[in-house]
């Protein structure tokens, strides 16, 4: 690998390693916002889905202006903006500032992602782009495990505090890091930004996930949280309609068009709502059902975090050689049976018995499966739309995410017990399930493909 490639890569590792570590490391650390903060499990749900709302609904547009105006400025004013919200988490008075600052965290997560990756693609090809790939997944994978273990570090040892202010050392190094990249090739910047679409998605998602978290509280006969879901539902339509219209969307609908783009969407769908929902579920269940300290709760998801390191590099480069169709299909349901293995799970909450074995399973099937799903999804389409490719794939997980965790009340009720665990695990399993059997019917390897 030569030295600007080496540099590259580390780049795009550290500036997408905070917002997944940051989209994970505050799970460990809800018990402990709301014992000091209040709202309990409405303010736990809107901490993680705040950040994910903005996430998920501006990756879209932060992947056009990546495209437009520079993979490396975008990745700039995203590190400094993360860095801002960081600070403002860490000193938060109150849980409604907290939630402001989440969601300001964000707004400057969603240009970090599709840059990062986008970086990656102009800079590799071939082979080496798939194994760089696989090298990216691995790391941003394991910020998504490994952030529980550190909040559990930091919320035992000193505060929850310490698991926000801390991003802003590893943004410090990137930025320097980027003195060192070549300068980069000027883009055209369009007449007109897509700043409809941009207001559509982020209210469109922003209020269905209210009513489906409100109604937990107040029901579904509360006129407030029914107008909430009607009108996001409505306004999410109409940004889907005003995207087909425009010259310059920020959703391209011609992506969809490609089969390994739209099946590989679909599949990430699937499984990232189920990998959200468990790693939310796992991190407060363990402390709240089973008395786990923050830091125990980190320690159990660690088996994720190995498997990870050492296994997703290596899936990368075989579905690079081999296609990606048996790793997408067979590695989700993999990660399924470790779910239904916890099902075993009572109130004692065993740790080796009852969970290691699922976690380690369900360890093993992510490892199969992600780094491939994300080759299948940018190789599919030319490497001039690589930002907004990404985007659009980041933001199908993080939008899988926020509505599955918005979703959880419905599952578990308002008290999270061992019967509402199950049902949990069972809906998680039967993602991850829908997803290895989406990509095995839908994905084409590349001899069989026709790309953009």
């Amino acid at each position: 690998m030569k030295t600007t490639e080496r540099l590259v890569l580390t780049i795009a590792i550290l500036a997408s390693f905070v917002p997944f570590l940051d989209g994970s490391v505050v799970n460990v650390a809800l018990p402990a916002i709301t014992r000091e903060l209040g709202g309990g499990l409405p303010l736990q749900q809107w901490v993680v889905d705040a950040y994910i709302i903005t996430l998920g609904s501006l990756m879209l547009l932060a992947g056009s202006l990546s495209d437009l105006y520079g993979r490396q400025r975008v990745l700039r004013l995203g590190l400094i903006g993360f860095a801002i919200g960081s600070l403002l988490c860490a000193a938060a008075p109150t849980g409604g500032l907290l939630v402001g600052a989440r969601a300001l965290q964000g707004i400057a997560g969603a240009l970090l992602v599709p840059s990062s990756l986008a970086l990656i693609i102009s800079t590799f090809s071939g082979a080496a782009q798939g194994r760089a790939i696989g090298t990216w997944t691995a790391w941003t994978g394991m910020a998504f495990v490994f952030g529980p273990l550190l909040g559990g570090f930091f919320v035992d040892a000193a505060s929850w505090r310490l698991i926000f202010a801390i991003n802003v050392l590893p943004i410090v190094i990137t930025l320097w890091l980027m003195t060192k990249l070549p300068r980069e090739s000027t883009h055209t910047a369009p007449t007109k930004i897509d700043v409809a679409g941009a207001l559509l998605c982020t209210f469109g998602l922003g209020s269905l996930v209210y009513g489906l978290i409100e109604q937990n509280r107040y029901g579904w006969s509360n006129v407030l949280v029914v107008s909430a879901v009607v009108a996001g539902i409505a306004m999410l339509v109409t940004f889907w309609q005003h995207e087909r219209r425009q010259k310059q969307p920020m959703l391209p609908p011609q992506l969809f068009t490609v089969r390994n783009f739209s099946v590989g969407n679909v599949a990430t769908f699937a499984i990232y709502a189920g990998l959200s929902i468990a790693t939310f579920l796992l991190a407060i269940f363990v402390q709240q059902v089973g008395g786990y300290s923050a830091i125990q709760a980190g320690l159990a998801i660690m088996p994720v975090t190995i498997c990870m390191f050492f296994l997703s590099s290596r899936f990368g480069k075989l579905a690079s050689t081999h296609g990606p169709r048996w790793f997408m299909g067979i590695g989700p349901i993999i990660a399924a049976l470790g779910f239904t293995y916890m099902l075993l799970v009572d109130k004692r909450v065993l740790y080796v018995p009852q969970l290691l074995p699922g976690i380690s399973l369900f360890g093993i099937g992510l490892s199969i499966t992600v780094s491939p799903l994300t080759t299948a999804v940018l190789s599919a389409v030319s490497s001039k739309q690589a930002g907004i490719a990404s985007a659009v794939n980041n933001m199908v997980a993080r939008v899988a995410g926020l509505i599955g965790i918005a979703l959880i009340g419905l599952v578990t009720g308002t008290q999270l017990g061992v019967a509402g665990f199950h049902r949990a695990i069972l809906v998680t399993a039967g993602l991850m399930a829908i997803g290895g059997i989406v990509s095995l019917t839908g994905i084409e390897n590349p001899s069989q493909r026709t790309d953009l």
